[in-house]
């Protein structure tokens, strides 16, 4: 099953996880981290890189954000220039 979420800043293209992120993550938390991304919210960013975000935005770059789950496990989310895919990993599988 695909899923692609179109609500909100930008569309994500197709979700996927990689296995490492499939291990450490809930579904809810992965959810959690997708609805917050497309909003907007980059999560662990520091300020440079909200603002690439923000241009990535207008411009049609890559997005990237960082989250830590409940279990103190760090991941991100990255959605690919021309939005055909979003990917949630571990930063070791970066």
């Amino acid at each position: 099953m695909t899923v692609i979420i179109t609500a909100g800043k930008f569309p994500t293209g197709r979700i996927v996880m990689t296995p490492g992120a499939m291990a450490e993550l809930t579904r809810h938390e992965a959810t959690e981290g997708l609805l917050r991304h497309v909003s907007g919210d980059w999560g662990d960013l520091d300020t440079h890189d909200r603002r690439e975000n923000e241009v990535a935005l207008e411009h049609g770059f890559r997005l990237f954000s960082s989250y830590v789950s409940s279990g103190g496990t760090k991941y991100y989310i990255i959605t690919e220039y021309d939005r055909s895919v979003t990917t949630i990993l571990l930063p070791e599988e970066y």
